[in-house]
């Protein structure tokens, strides 16, 4: 697997001015995809990233946000007609933030911090942890936009659009091309290898497809289960996933 050297020397600096600069004018520009309050989050967020992961990890989280916010809108007056739109119009908050970031913000200052040997296990849980999130964004929102046939994952009867665990073949194309697009974006910036995209790839596709069965089966049952809290476990299970699959990869292959 591949191991990064980055040069922190200037990295918190740069990552302080450069996101105070764009929340800036995210925060003056007509066109919101934040709220105030996730717009400040988001802050925080930028500057950790930057900070451990330099432009490299910061490219791969903003490709996200962009992907992914842009993807919320796609059919959003027939999704909000039909009551299966995102809160706000798609405008997130905070805890869209944290829902989905929390773990890959985790993997960040985990790689700072472990051991040089461990390092690796981190990066690759920071990409796998936004291939995961982009996937089960992108099967959502296309799903309640375009599915034609959706399915409840427990036991494949057909159920409305939007409902919670509910898949569809529409859905599920566009997951998987999203997981797709985030793992060769961390091939390209070197932050992962080629086995690095197929074990992105695996995890995010397992991730998602285990958050629609925690949709269908518990979701519904604990009103703490929130989407913000599902949404950390989707990408706790694909970073942990991707994880031990690099584990076993490198006991078996590497050593």
């Amino acid at each position: 697997m591949i191991n990064l050297n980055f040069d922190w020397s200037n990295s918190w600096l740069i990552a302080t001015i450069l996101n105070t600069f764009l929340i800036i004018i995210a925060l003056i520009s007509p066109k919101k995809l934040l709220t105030i309050m996730g717009y400040l989050n988001a802050w925080v967020l930028g500057v950790i990233v930057w900070g451990c992961f330099q432009w490299q990890g910061y490219l791969v989280v903003m490709f996200y946000f962009l992907v992914g916010s842009g993807i919320t809108k796609v059919g959003i007056k027939q999704k909000e007609a039909e009551g299966i739109a995102e809160k706000r119009s798609g405008v997130r908050g905070p805890e869209n933030v944290w829902g989905s970031a929390l773990i890959a913000t985790i993997c960040a200052l985990g790689y700072v911090f472990a051991p040089l040997s461990w390092q690796h296990f981190f990066v690759i849980g920071y990409v796998a942890s936004f291939a995961t999130k982009l996937s089960d964004t992108c099967a959502s929102e296309i799903g309640k936009a375009y599915g034609k046939n959706t399915f409840l994952i427990t036991t494949l009867k057909p159920v409305p659009r939007g409902t919670e665990g509910a898949i569809s073949v529409e859905g599920t194309i566009a997951g998987i091309i999203a997981s797709i697009a985030i793992a060769l974006l961390g091939y390209g910036i070197n932050m992962i290898d080629g086995m690095g995209i197929i074990i992105c790839l695996i995890s995010a596709f397992i991730a998602t497809n285990l958050e629609s069965l925690i949709g269908a089966t518990l979701q519904t049952k604990f009103n703490w289960l929130t989407n913000e809290i599902v949404n950390v476990l989707n990408t706790l299970m694909g970073a942990i996933i991707a994880i031990l699959l690099t584990y076993v990869y490198l006991v078996n292959f590497s050593l």
